[in-house]
């Protein structure tokens, strides 16, 4: 049992960031050293071995816990520590390494490894900030997964498939770009039975983005006017515009002047459910899950963060 409430627990994923994180890990456990942190860490395997590391972290009496690496590892980080049943006695720093970073863009943690690893420790500030949950099925079964960010199917979760298995390795912009012209030559709109807040509408859409935070997909401003504590969901959909219009209006995302659209609605809402007659790809925190029907909830103030 770890008695000292400073004393953290880091979780490494060496494969984030395209394999950076593994290059930069001696250099950050050093300055964590330098700065005073006392911690131990684990590093992960596989995809899913940081959930297990975090929920293990907590059961062993660990009040702090660090994901090193990117959107996908503090995802699996918060699945762990929520998983552990111990959530509200937890913290979570973050160390950002990954490709996109967009989960610490919203928060205002430092991308510079150094500055994150001295402010996490000399200039400590707490946020309870709110997650999402969604039940939804993979490979046949119900499941339920925890996001941080944000959680989308359609469109961009395709993209989120072509990056993965084809791309990452680019790194940023790039691997991004080459995933959504790939997606975009092949992707149908879709039509959905969509509930917000127990409001029913049939539509086609191209995608439905519910978020928390204000960034997705490597630095797409996708809600400008999202609140990581209002205990709401801004709910970006992308109705049915044609491919031209995609292409051509895409770049607007990036300065989040996109939601004048015609097209492309938002609005906030604690919960949401999509059906569709056939499985439609789904993601968190930019990983590929499982597919629909979908079911989103907010879980207000629900995890405690060090920014």
């Amino acid at each position: 049992m770890v008695e000292d409430s400073i004393y953290a627990r880091i979780i490494v994923n060496p494969a984030a960031g395209a394999g950076k994180t593994g290059k930069y890990w001696p250099d950050i456990k050093s300055v964590l050293k330098k700065v005073g942190l006392r911690f131990e860490h684990d590093i992960t395997e596989a995809p899913g071995h940081a959930i297990e590391l975090a929920k293990n972290a907590v059961k062993k009496g660990y009040r702090i816990v660090v994901p090193v690496g990117g959107d996908g590892t503090i995802n699996e980080v918060v699945n762990g520590i929520y998983s552990s049943g111990s959530v509200q006695d937890v913290s979570m720093g973050i160390i950002g390494t990954g490709t996109g970073g967009d989960y610490i863009r919203t928060i205002g943690v430092p991308r510079n490894f150094h500055d994150a690893c001295e402010r996490l420790v000399n200039h400590p500030t707490k946020m309870n900030v709110d997650l999402g949950a969604v039940e939804h099925f993979k490979n046949g079964h119900r499941e339920i997964r925890l996001f941080a960010n944000f959680a989308g199917i359609g469109f961009d979760a395709e993209v989120v498939r072509a990056t993965t298995v084809r791309f990452k390795k680019l790194g940023g912009f790039p691997s991004y770009l080459a995933g959504l012209l790939t997606t975009l030559v092949r992707y149908h709109n879709q039509p959905v039975m969509m509930t917000t807040d127990g409001k029913k509408e049939e539509r086609k859409v191209c995608t439905a983005i519910m978020s928390i935070g204000k960034y997705g997909g490597g630095s797409m401003l996708i809600a400008p006017n999202a609140d990581i504590q209002d205990g709401l969901f801004d709910v970006v959909v992308v109705g049915n515009v044609s491919k031209p219009d995609l292409l051509v209006s895409f770049p607007r995302i990036y300065k989040g002047t996109h939601l004048t659209h015609p097209k492309i609605s938002v609005q906030r809402a604690r919960e949401v459910e999509i059906i569709s007659q056939k499985g439609i790809a789904l993601q968190a925190d930019g990983e590929l899950i499982g597919e629909s029907p979908a079911r989103f909830s907010i879980l207000p103030a629900a995890m405690t963060l060090i920014v």
